[in-house]
């Protein structure tokens, strides 16, 4: 992952109007109204829709103790169990989501705002808001009396809406303001408080959940588009404002549908202070970003997808943090979720703090991250970033930076342990999602079950394939024939994983150009090869992820600060580039052969790959019935081939069902308008031969039609 490495320090929040009485609609799920709550005109009303109730012997099992003498407006609660207590220390509470935070419910028939904090090194912490004026005295919360670190409290008559901190004085006398760590909501930076909410939504995507399973399996078509919302389009009115999650139901998924690809990806949309980190710099995890909407919009957008049956993936960062004095770092005056030793917690190349991996609560914290943007957000996948710089404790670090495991060697043995102990729970609660790493080291078994030794992903990133391809198409094709071992490399190790062949952010940004400009030649060459590269990506084994803009040819680098370029549209050569797209994404998810065998080394076999005088690959895919076996050949020169033999498994007829270079492309036109009948002439090792055309820098797929 590259990024901004410049991170914000916003720190306290400026002082906050009073909220008012404003009504929202909706609270957590599974609660019971009581409109007769009692209101204050300090706080905000309260929501009518039902709240969950607690008694008072709930309260009064509580093991709590005040920090101060003084009166209190908190009263003494608790949503924890002993048994909770017990995975939280242990490591193992993948559902911290329902215990900490803020959560509106009923206690002895009132309603208001139950609190919740792990800050085990302070010795007072209280609840600051927008209801009492921001007063650091008057609502502190209570310590457990179980060594765990939670600080916790009721306090009546606040509810959803309401923005708040933590006011943390630590052991050490330091006094700190924090948004809370389990926010669902968050303001809008610059300003950082935390914002009571709720995730209650009633779902309306019964049929994709159902069938989840079948979109996600690994012997189906997976053809991503990765979407930077901030930027992938705004309103041509006001080009500095971002279009809402509630905006983009009617805009990005119909294009998304029409496009076909089956899934999208977001870069990530948790809340993050800074927005040239493009996301990667996290401060809110639990919560969606509110410079695109509420977390009810986002959902009403994931639902849609799924309505119109194309599955999301979601960015999920648990390899670094910034170090906002409002945000994680330092949280209760030490390093609490960050490793204390810089050799192991501080990342260089960020200028971010890196999680403790060895801590259980932070384990804990990270888990249930993953699996609340499972659970809550129906989420069909998370893409894990960064996995290389969380493997190795020498990542971006010089001899004498970083310090060997227990055994000499340079793996970090927490994170690897972490991530498994991840992938093993986000399986086992929902075993119908994907999990894909970006990991871009020679690490063995990153999408291998953990029972055998691996990490256990579902995918991993083909970033080998990725830069090699790029290398080659960027050579002249007058030398690629010096350069052809680039291309055909990756097929020695494409099996040895469940790769995902991607096009990604990383690739068109920090002067590299896009992915048009990356290709030579003249106009008409530059398109030509982008055609091609696309076809070898979608005819090549694995899955495909394809970066916005990319897949109508624009031409400058992305700018996170800009709308795409979609006036280039009005030109037929961009618009080919968006139909040869369409065209490959229908034939990836029509063809058995492309998808069933994606991870089977007897899904490909190689007819011809030695041709590098000519630049030529000829080869096949197979699926599981043989009927549906299919050549593709591509043509990595600008000289088009007239009466080329090549050889086919079987005899019989055999149709083009695929040419880059049609004019509907943009392309010269250079076809093969009908099916070829194979002759008995031996060819490239195989008894029966079809004479075709190749087209110039241009792929043809060839079909059995017997």
């Amino acid at each position: 992952m590259a990024m901004a490495k410049k991170t914000s320090d916003t720190g306290k929040a400026a002082p906050a109007k009073k909220t008012g009485t404003k009504k929202t609609k909706s609270v957590e799920k599974k609660v019971i109204a009581d409109k007769s709550a009692k209101k204050t005109s300090s706080s905000k009303a309260l929501a009518d829709k039902p709240v969950k109730k607690a008694n008072a012997t709930q309260t009064k099992q509580t093991k709590a103790m005040p920090v101060s003498t003084a009166k209190n407006n908190v009263e003494v609660y608790s949503r924890f169990t002993d048994f909770d207590i017990g995975l939280f220390k242990s490591g193992k509470h993948y559902k911290l989501y329902e215990k900490m935070g803020s959560h509106v419910m009923e206690v002895n028939g009132v309603i208001g705002t139950y609190f919740a904090v792990w800050a085990p090194n302070a010795q007072y912490v209280s609840v600051m808001a927008n209801f009492n004026y921001w007063d650091r005295g008057s609502h502190p919360l209570y310590v457990r009396w179980d060594g765990s670190g939670i600080w916790e409290g009721f306090i009546p008559n606040i509810g959803d809406g309401e923005t708040y901190k933590y006011f943390i004085k630590s052991t050490s006398g330091e006094e700190l303001e924090k948004s809370d760590p389990f926010a669902l909501r968050w303001e809008e930076p610059p300003r950082t408080a935390s914002i009571v909410a709720d995730t209650y939504f009633e779902w309306k995507d019964n049929v994709w959940m159902k069938e989840r399973y079948k979109h996600n399996a690994l012997d189906k078509p997976y053809s991503v588009y990765e979407v930077h919302i901030g930027s992938w389009a705004r309103n041509p009115e006001s080009p500095d404002e971002f279009y809402t999650y509630e905006q983009l139901i009617d805009k990005l998924v119909p294009y998304v549908k029409d496009m076909g690809f089956t899934h999208v990806e977001f870069m990530p949309i948790a809340e993050h202070p800074y927005y040239p980190s493009w996301g990667y710099q996290v401060s809110g995890y639990y919560a969606a970003s509110s410079r695109y909407g509420t977390p009810k919009q986002l959902m009403r957008l994931i639902e849609k997808f799924h309505q119109e049956g194309i599955g999301v993936i979601l960015d999920w960062v648990p390899s670094h943090f910034p170090g906002d004095a409002h945000s994680l770092y330092r949280f209760d005056g030490t390093h609490l979720y960050e490793h204390a030793d810089t050799r192991k917690g501080f990342h260089p190349d960020w200028k971010s703090y890196i999680f403790n991996y060895g801590r259980n609560e932070v384990r804990a914290f990270l888990i249930s991250n993953g699996l609340f943007w499972l659970d809550r957000y129906h989420v069909d996948g998370l893409r894990v970033d960064a996995v290389a710089s969380m493997l190795y404790l020498d990542y971006s670090r010089n001899r004498g930076e970083w310090e060997p495991n227990q055994y000499g060697g340079n793996e970090n043995l927490e994170a690897i342990s972490l991530l498994k102990e991840f992938n093993e729970a986000c399986y086992a609660n929902f075993p119908d999602i994907q999990t894909i790493a970006e990991e871009s080291t020679s690490f063995t078994g990153v999408s291998r079950p953990v029972y055998t030794g691996g990490l256990g992903f579902g995918m991993k990133w083909m970033m080998g394939w990725m830069h090699d391809t790029i290398k080659y198409f960027q050579t002249d094709p007058l030398f690629r024939r010096y350069h052809h071992n680039q291309i055909t490399f990756s097929l020695i190790y494409a099996f040895t994983e469940n790769f995902m062949l991607p096009f990604s952010h990383d690739e068109v940004v920090y002067g590299k150009g896009s992915m048009l400009n990356k290709m030579p030649g003249d106009e008409w060459q530059k398109f030509a090869n982008l055609r091609l590269v696309y076809s070898h990506m979608f005819t090549h084994p694995g899955t495909k992820l394809l970066f916005m803009g990319a897949e109508f040819g624009q031409g400058s680098e992305w700018n996170f600060q800009q709308s795409l370029d979609w006036y280039v549209l009005e030109y037929p050569n961009h618009r080919g580039i968006q139909e040869v797209v369409k065209a490959l994404n229908k034939l990836y998810k029509s063809e058995p052969a492309l998808y069933e065998k994606a991870f089977e080394g007897s899904g490909f076999e190689w007819i011809d790959g030695g041709n590098a005088a000519d630049s030529i690959l000829i080869y096949t895919r197979k699926g599981h019935e043989p009927k549906n076996d299919l050549v593709i050949v591509l043509n990595m020169t600008p000289n088009p081939h007239h009466g080329f033999r090549v050889g086919v498994p079987e005899a019989g007829s055999w149709k083009e069902i695929f040419n880059s270079d049609e004019k509907q492309y943009w392309g010269s036109g250079m076809d093969n308008p009908k099916a070829v009948k194979s002759e008995q002439i031996h060819w490239h090792g195989r008894d029966n031969s079809i004479s075709v055309n190749l087209p110039p820098l241009g792929a043809t797929v060839f079909k059995s039609g017997k």
